[in-house]
């Protein structure tokens, strides 16, 4: 059976299985024939490394893979981004060979890696002047197709209207590709991700949400609804292309919701006495880097880098170059520092649903450079920022660049096929990758999820 996936990042089932879904006659036609329903995301909710852990059932852990950027090894400033070269397990289309894939657009594929098939690799994509397919002389088509391919778009800009031109483009000229090869090539498994989704959540949100605190009621209100709209239309005539027999999945890496504020970690850190600087007169203006202090590493305990979630790490003797804690401490500090931060209480002494999570105890195995802490202020409503200088931690919004959305920890799962009747069900997002495997004949091959068929 031929499988067909449709990924949007960030759908949260609130919008696109109710609010949203009686104006979306393509989609809606997709999960009222489907087993469908609210998907866990990994911890942490974010777009890498969440889409490889669906396409390969793997955590976190076992990946390296602990969001977009790592220190390299116990480094106090180094890092490396995330890439594809650094997955090292096997992904849906990888288990299913020989049959054919196509893949565009799934995180991490850039630099894009042999599969048996097509790829076109994702946003992290640096532009299109580098070779982003495979096989190479995909690029050639990609580029005639779409009169030059969008990968992304910058949408933390006060340019608003921009930012709606750019989206609508960049998902016009990808569902050109999208359709161009489901046509063109001769393929079992088909995936791809629109990231204009993320795009437009972010970068709307305090207009569409009438609770947000920062809501301004405009024309850009009807900017999310409308896109989802976009996105139909744009579904339905891609649909139209397959043929009955075909399966039918749509998928996201996580949801989506309200930004309440931003939270200064390192300047909390700071007030706490477990992050020491040299130089506090640089504090006196905001959004200072965290790069930009003269970190007093023989006093530090903790340091942490911001995000939608928070990376706390530790300053261990023996490992950090400076560390000051004790390995036989290490247990005994990391549990104190942890209790300091779920209770931390929010601007109006408000109390937070804060969790915090060793990647150790969540994990089977934890490879790569893994945080000591991975912080969800707030169940995730508060973006952690890594920037100081405030007059309070509590931040309106967000330190780099307008963003009006956080994640939530679940997205949308449905999947259509002939056989399916309707039925609605909770998964996790480790359930899809042993479910399409067994859709398509092969076998589940130890992975961490549980098919849902």
């Amino acid at each position: 059976m031929k499988v067909f996936v449709i990924g949007l990042d960030s759908a949260p089932p609130e919008l696109l299985f109710g609010k949203f879904l009686d104006e979306l006659p393509n989609i809606k036609k997709i999960v009222e024939n489907s087993i469908h329903g609210p998907m866990k995301s990994t911890i942490p909710a974010i777009t890498i490394p969440a889409w490889m852990c669906m396409a390969t059932g793997k955590t976190p852990g076992e990946l390296g893979l602990y969001g977009f950027r790592h220190r390299k090894g116990f480094s106090y400033k180094e890092i490396w981004i995330a890439h594809s070269l650094m997955v090292k397990e096997k992904a849906i289309w990888d288990y299913i060979f020989p049959k054919k894939s196509v893949v565009i657009g799934v995180p991490p594929s850039y630099p894009p890696k042999k599969i048996n098939g097509w790829l076109v690799s994702c946003f992290i994509t640096p532009d299109s002047s580098v070779n982003y397919t495979y096989p190479k002389e995909l690029k050639k088509e990609v580029e005639k197709v779409t009169g030059g391919y969008i990968f992304d778009v910058v949408f933390r800009k006060e340019d608003r209207d921009s930012v709606i031109q750019d989206v609508w483009e960049m998902t016009k000229r990808r569902f050109e590709l999208i359709r161009y090869m489901i046509e063109t090539k001769d393929w079992d498994y088909f995936e791809f991700v629109e990231i204009g989704l993320d795009r437009i959540h972010h970068a709307f949100w305090k207009y569409f949400d009438r609770t947000h605190h920062l809501h301004v009621d405009s024309d850009y209100k009807r900017v999310i609804p409308d896109y989802y709209k976009l996105l139909d239309k744009e579904i339905g005539k891609t649909l139209k292309l397959l043929d009955e027999d075909t399966a039918i999945a749509i998928v996201s890496d996580h949801g989506i919701k309200k930004m309440k504020g931003c939270f200064a970690i390192n300047q909390w850190l700071i007030e706490e006495g477990l992050l020491r600087i040299r130089n506090p007169e640089l504090l006196e203006k905001p959004g200072v880097k965290f790069e930009q202090l003269d970190v007093d590493w023989s006093k530090t305990v903790a340091w942490a880098w911001g995000g939608y979630y928070a990376r706390i790490f530790l300053n261990v003797k023996g490992r950090e170059k400076e560390g000051v804690i004790k390995l036989s401490e290490y247990d005994k500090v990391r549990d104190d520092i942890a209790e300091k931060i779920k209770c931390i209480r929010g601007p109006n002494g408000e109390k937070w649903d804060t969790k915090v999570f060793y990647p150790e105890k969540i994990y089977p195995v934890c490879k790569g450079d893994k945080p000591d802490m991975i912080v969800y202020l707030d169940d995730l409503f508060w973006r952690s920022a890594g920037t100081l200088g405030y007059e309070t931690p509590y931040l309106l919004e967000n330190d780099t660049g307008p963003d009006d959305a956080v994640h939530s920890e679940y997205g949308v799962f449905a999947l259509k096929t002939p056989e399916t009747e309707c039925r609605n069900i909770n998964c996790n997002i480790y359930d899809f990758a042993p479910t399409i495997l067994k859709l398509m004949g092969f076998d589940k091959h130890g992975l961490r999820g549980e098919t849902l068929l």
